[in-house]
C-alpha cells in the first residue's frame, strides 16, 4: 500500500542557482546530484527531519510550470521564528506571518518566482 509521497518536483530554470538557493538558504540537504540527460542533471534534496524529498527538475515541455504555485505547504513548528531566519538568510517573503483560525503562515519564493506556503498548525 502507498505509506507516504516520496517526493515532489520544483521546475527551475537553472539548476545551480536552485540547488545554491535550497541547500544554502533553506538547509536542505543533497540526497542525489547526477546527470540525468544531457540538458538536466537529477537533484534530490532531503528536508531535515522529513520523510519526502524535493527533486529540482523540470520534465522537458513544462517549463511552462516555472515561476508557478507550488501546489503543497512545507511545515515548520514556529512560523515567525523561520520566518526571521530565513528572510535574515535572503529568502524573499509576500509578506510577514498571518495568523488565521487553522494555524498561522506565510508566503516565500525561490530565484525562479515560484511560491511555496510556510504553515504550521
Amino acid at each position: 500500500m502507498i505509506r507516504m509521497v516520496k517526493f515532489v518536483s520544483i521546475p527551475v530554470s537553472d539548476q545551480d542557482r536552485a540547488l545554491a538557493f535550497y541547500t544554502e538558504k533553506l538547509g536542505f540537504k543533497v540526497a542525489t546530484d547526477q546527470q540525468f540527460n544531457e540538458k538536466q542533471r537529477w537533484i534530490e534534496l532531503r528536508i531535515p527531519g522529513a520523510e519526502t524529498s524535493v527533486v529540482l527538475f523540470t520534465p522537458e515541455g513544462h517549463e511552462n510550470r516555472i515561476g508557478g504555485f507550488f501546489n503543497g505547504s512545507f511545515a515548520s513548528d514556529d512560523v515567525m521564528k523561520t520566518y526571521e531566519t530565513l528572510s535574515a538568510r535572503g529568502v524573499e517573503f509576500t509578506g510577514p506571518p498571518q495568523k488565521q483560525p487553522w494555524g498561522t503562515f506565510a508566503m516565500f519564493k525561490d530565484p525562479d518566482g515560484n511560491q511555496f506556503v510556510l504553515s504550521s498548525r
